[in-house]
């Protein structure tokens, strides 16, 4: 007989010596762990490099894992098995109590935001004028190449733009029927007549074989939207514009282009608008600004930006605590406190409406209004780090592009993983019985985007000039539309629980 090797792996004894002993010498199913262990970090690593993390995993030290002095076996006890198993739904809950998943809890403001806006709530003298107002100027003409105005809010960007263009009375302005109600009040205040034009599905956007038979002798203006950042179709609508003689106007609220894309938004038409809202691409709490690239129209741009007024100081008082507010009511709101306390604030008139009642029945102010010089000092810190903002949207698109895919999800088909995606939309049946349901698990995904081609479903649809079933594939969108959020504040792994969560609910249905 050949000469057994002591503490050999073939002797049977030793290796139940070596389990109760936590002997910590090698062991060739020692090996296969480690072996193991390390390709599921290389696989983790690599499932996570989309949003730049990377699962560190520590080396197993010898035959058996270890927790401080104490050593365990390798082989988890069945009735413990069964219990892990049962409680791994529960441990994988998509969000703890403190951390909603949402589209519209201050979706910007993380700490870095807070901080900058305390510091420069500590110049009062500087929120209405300032340096910051030319720099914002400088800033979007360096990255679009075309003289910048600003205003209060997009909307007053686009009032301003098409009061430059003297619309006679009756004269109008084509959009797309699935847009914010901000775009008709616009082109109402600014004397014309918003005319609705259906949209594309695989887009979002206009489609433009309908934008042509619309086109009249009255027509004076285009409106490109670019929904939630798919782009439009620029190059049709800029050849329709060029054969009638009509003005192109891109509709940038949704997407603020980087170095990387998406290519053309901002540049094809004669004119852009965006806006710096709260949950709008990049926000400096409020704000507007818009390129102009036609001398005579960039004059009358300036006279209107000139003639605008200051925003009051008590009122940028009220936009400066909004960050502090929704830091304090996010993480409570699953508890029900944060929307009590938030609730109060707006009773009490200190939080400034996104949207004035007169705005959802179809009126909006003449006044146009400055944008405060502390807003654009904000939006200038959100630019400055705009690129990586873009990215994460992107990882957070392409984790819902994999999802979609592997599950079958209906999408428009012009979304991609390169598109820095505002929100991510997805069509599903009833899918305001989901949000609900999603509520319960403090999943809130309403948006404002949903149950009208004119949104907010608020609005009052028949002030804005929209004829029910003028636009059907648009209306059949907001019916169905589902979308998740890809804000800076949603993190990688509450949109992994989301589709956990939103797969479980869609397979029971």
């Amino acid at each position: 007989m050949g000469q057994r090797t002591t503490g050999s792996a073939q002797d049977p004894a030793h290796e139940r010596h070596d389990r109760t002993r936590g002997s910590a010498g090698p062991h060739p199913r020692g090996t296969r762990r480690a072996s193991s262990i390390h390709r599921r970090a290389g696989d983790l690593s690599q499932s996570h490099n989309v949003a730049g993390l990377c699962t560190r995993i520590r080396e197993p030290r010898g035959d058996l894992p270890r927790r401080g002095n104490r050593t365990y076996p390798r082989k988890i006890p069945p009735a413990l098995r069964r219990k892990n198993e049962g409680n791994r739904d529960r441990i994988a809950h998509p969000m703890s109590l403190f951390s909603p998943i949402h589209h519209t809890f201050a979706p910007h403001v993380d700490l870095r935001f807070w901080w900058k806006r305390s510091l420069l709530a500590l110049s009062p003298w500087h929120w209405k004028r300032g340096k910051a107002l030319n720099r914002m100027k400088e800033e979007m003409t360096r990255r679009f190449d075309a003289p910048c105005v600003l205003f209060s809010s997009g909307r007053e960007a686009l009032c301003a733009l098409l009061r430059s263009m003297k619309l006679a009375a009756g004269e109008e302005v084509i959009i797309q029927g699935y847009t914010c109600v901000a775009v008709p009040n616009a082109i109402h205040t600014a004397g014309g007549v918003p005319v609705f034009v259906d949209i594309d599905p695989t887009t979002l956007n206009l489609d433009p074989t309908k934008v042509e038979t619309a086109i009249s002798h009255r027509t004076r203006a285009v409106i490109c939207q670019h929904t939630f950042a798919i782009p439009g179709p620029l190059k049709e609508l800029r050849a329709l514009c060029a054969k009638h003689g009509i003005a192109l106007i891109e509709d940038c609220a949704h997407v603020l282009p980087d170095e990387t894309g998406p290519q053309g938004v901002a540049r094809m038409g004669d004119a852009a608008f965006f806006s710096f809202g709260r949950d709008k691409a990049a926000t400096g709490i409020i704000g507007g600004a818009a390129i102009v690239r036609d001398p005579t129209l960039l004059e009358r741009m300036r006279e209107e930006e000139d003639r605008a007024v200051d925003i009051d100081t008590w009122t940028i008082a009220r936009l400066l605590l909004y960050p502090c507010f929704y830091l304090i009511a996010r993480p409570l709101y699953g508890l029900g406190l944060g929307k009590a306390f938030l609730f109060a604030a707006k009773k009490l008139h200190l939080l400034v409406p996104i949207l004035t009642q007169g705005e959802k029945k179809g009126t909006m102010s003449p006044v146009l209004k400055r944008m405060p010089n502390v807003c654009a000092a904000l939006a200038l810190f959100q630019l400055s780090r705009h690129r990586s903002v873009n990215d994460h949207r992107r990882a957070l698109t392409r984790i819902y592009l994999s999802a979609a895919r592997e599950h079958q999800w209906k999408i428009p088909a012009a979304m991609n993983g390169d598109l820095p995606m505002q929100k991510f939309p997805l069509f599903i049946e009833n899918p305001e019985t989901l949000r609900e349901e999603l509520k319960h698990r403090n999943i809130h995904l309403h948006d404002g985007w949903t149950q009208a081609v004119i949104c907010p479903r608020s609005v009052d649809q028949s002030a804005m000039n929209y004829r029910p079933g003028s636009c059907p594939k648009a209306e059949e969108v907001a019916r169905n539309v589902l979308t998740l959020p890809t804000h800076p504040t949603m993190s990688v792994r509450q949109a992994d629980s989301l589709v956990r969560e939103l797969t479980k609910a869609l397979n029971t249905r």
